[in-house]
């Protein structure tokens, strides 16, 4: 009688633990499951305050819906700026930890483009929408309305968008015409929705 060959009897043998090595494996797949759903809580965090959830629920839109009451002065902003923002940014937003704010004017179309507030951002109101939920970068959402306006106004002022004199605030904020507004075309996919377009 002929002896099977060593790799047949290997065959053989995976074919009989397959099952078994299956089902163990479903086992911890179940246990570490369960066990993490039984894991103690660390007490770390704390649930957020009100204020907190309405600071993060209400997204700014370019035409200024959403804004809040407030107003802020370039002169104004560059003392808040010098206190919050500097540090990352540094004293007239050229960058050094966090991203350069300004300049790069007309440099989108270059092999090296300078994208920056001034040079990339279709919308002010989009700057004070993201300085009011990430800004400063340690403690988001520190600023008040009026100190994220003015903060805004700042920037706008560096950039050469508006000049030393003008008030930001819900009213005149959406006005600002930043100098890319037009440089994003719609996207003509048919498989993205059109409406807003």
């Amino acid at each position: 009688m002929k002896r099977p060959s060593v790799a047949a009897t290997w065959v053989a043998v995976g074919r009989r633990a397959v099952p078994g090595v299956s089902l163990v494996v479903a086992a911890c797949a179940v246990a570490a499951v369960t066990l993490a759903a039984q894991s103690p809580k660390y007490g770390v965090g704390r649930p957020p305050t009100p204020d907190e959830m309405r600071r993060l629920g209400s997204a700014i839109a370019p035409d200024g819906t959403g804004l809040p009451a407030g107003s802020g002065t370039v002169a104004a902003g560059r003392d808040v700026f010098a206190a919050q923002c500097a540090r990352c940014h540094g004293p007239t937003g050229e960058g050094d930890v966090g991203a350069r704010l300004v300049g790069g004017q007309g440099t989108l179309a270059t092999p090296r483009p300078l994208r920056t507030v001034g040079s990339f951002w279709p919308y002010a109101t989009t700057l004070w929408d993201y300085v009011n939920r990430a800004m400063p970068f340690d403690k988001p959402s520190l600023l008040e309305p009026s100190e994220v306006y003015a903060v805004v106004a700042f920037i706008l002022n560096l950039n050469g968008i508006i000049d030393e004199s003008r008030v930001m605030d819900a009213a005149t904020l959406p006005k600002v015409r930043m100098p890319n507004r037009d440089g994003f075309v719609v996207d003509p996919r048919p498989d993205v929705p059109q409406k807003g377009r």
